[in-house]
């Protein structure tokens, strides 16, 4: 990892990166069901019948992956994105019919229960084994999950496989090496407001937790420290980090200072032989150690037909509720990615890194009802800044991008209805779990199924009645 950091370090120094137009790439995780919306432990025969390349598995059995690619978003390209991932998730719903499974978009699964994660229910991938492994080898102890919420959930597990009940949204931008600090830096900065506007996960094994459950959920599922360790002050490995960047070469600097590899495996690569005959080294240690550390804005290394370039990868979002909710998540995203990193006086200059993090803490938990700080506001209602402040901004962000306004304002005009109306995925899911009464399991199992029934119909959550 060394040797690749050094490598990295020479290709900063020498420009030998890719930058063009920026697109947008998108990873949806996705849950399997069966017909009654329980978990369903059949990725690998769903899997087998979608029969695509950008289909993979995920975590846990009841866990799928789509991986779409890169588009430019001017003009209506964020609509023919939008209709690219529903028509690629349609058909894959058709394909997992067969194999008596359905497609969910949420960000956990409510009717997914603490028996439905546990070393059986992992993905038949290696890697995963091997993961499960290496992080209970360096805690030496089972993992504890304590989260406080509406509701409080203490319990133990013996594998990591909790975590699979996390899935989320990734979001790429492309950019160059010279841009990537300031484009880290803001994405951090809009990490709670992204989080409040976009929750989707109030349950966990039939508790009502957060808003977003999910963040708080992934923090413990992969940490690799037992508790002498936590109170050393040891780092975790889903982590916001602890300051702002000046470089990209921080945040893979940090990685191998303060985080011990988890999987031991090694190409037979060296890049600066690589380098040094005029090839474009892979880096597979450097980015396989990378893709072990959960930065919520993680840095990504790639190679793409001999050509290096740069990402950041969004990971705050949850999945769901239908595409067009995942299509106006990204489109705040983008449209404000266009304007923070480019700001005279960025944000970032205006606010300690430790009040973003407190800002995605109290967003996970309450939603839209949490108060962030933001400069020339204060502490403010989740609501609030992004209606008086942030939404005109991504506005012009996308103009910006040269999308379509009548694209911009369809996607744009879905988060504007969430802050008016208070409402978002979590917030319907709660309120559906309270009408239908009766026995908590059998009312989340009932409200997965109208759940489903409604994402098909891709009207925007907030729209849902009961």
């Amino acid at each position: 990892m060394r040797r690749n950091l050094d490598t990295f370090a020479q290709m900063l120094r020498e420009s030998r990166f890719e930058f063009e137009q920026p697109q947008a790439g998108l990873e949806i995780e996705l849950n399997l069901v069966d017909e009654r919306g329980e978990p369903a432990m059949r990725n690998a025969e769903v899997l087998a019948a979608i029969a695509q390349p950008d289909w993979a598995t995920e975590l846990g059995q009841f866990n799928i992956e789509i991986n779409v690619a890169p588009q430019r978003l001017d003009g209506d390209g964020a609509h023919r994105l939008e209709e690219t991932v529903r028509a690629r998730l349609n058909h894959a719903e058709e394909r997992a019919r067969s194999e008596g499974g359905h497609l969910v978009l949420i960000g956990i699964l409510p009717t997914l229960s603490q028996k439905d994660t546990h070393e059986g229910t992992l993905s038949a991938n290696p890697r995963y084994k091997l993961l499960n492994e290496q992080i209970f080898a360096a805690r030496g102890e089972d993992l504890h999950l304590l989260i406080e919420g509406v509701e409080r959930l203490d319990t133990y597990a013996d594998s990591i496989t909790p975590e699979a009940a996390c899935t989320s949204v990734q979001l790429h931008l492309q950019v160059s090496p010279e841009a990537f600090a300031a484009h880290w830096n803001a994405a951090q900065a809009i990490a709670g407001p992204q989080v409040a506007v976009a929750a989707n996960s109030p349950y966990l094994f039939g508790k009502e937790l957060h808003r977003e459950t999910r963040i708080a959920l992934f923090e413990q599922a992969t940490d690799t420290r037992p508790t002498e360790l936590k109170s050393q002050g040891v780092r975790p490995r889903v982590w916001f980090g602890e300051r702002w960047i000046t470089s990209v070469f921080d945040l893979f600097e940090e990685n191998v200072r303060y985080f011990p590899a988890l999987l031991p495996i090694c190409s037979d690569e060296d890049p600066r032989e690589e380098l040094q005959a005029g090839r474009i080294p892979s880096l597979d240690e450097l980015t396989l150690h990378n893709g072990t550390i959960y930065r919520w804005n993680r840095p990504v290394y790639a190679v793409v037909e001999g050509t290096p370039h740069l990402r950041v990868e969004n990971r705050v979002l949850p999945a769901g509720p239908t595409c067009l909710d995942v299509m106006a998540n990204a489109a705040f995203y983008y449209g404000l990615m266009r304007m923070l990193p480019n700001a005279e006086r960025p944000v970032w200059s205006q606010m300690s890194f430790i009040t973003a993090e407190e800002n995605l803490a109290s967003a996970a938990r309450h939603g839209l009802d949490a108060r962030l700080y933001w400069p020339g506001l204060g502490d403010v209602p989740a609501a609030e800044l992004i209606l008086r402040r942030l939404l005109p901004m991504a506005a012009e962000g996308l103009a910006q991008w040269g999308v379509d306004a009548t694209v911009a304002d369809r996607l744009l005009g879905v988060i504007e209805g969430r802050c008016l109306l208070g409402r978002t995925g979590a917030t319907w899911q709660v309120e559906a779990v309270e009408a239908f009464r009766g026995e908590r399991r059998e009312a989340l199992r009932r409200m997965t199924l109208e759940y489903i029934e409604r994402m098909h119909t891709n009207e925007p959550a907030h729209t849902w009645t009961l």
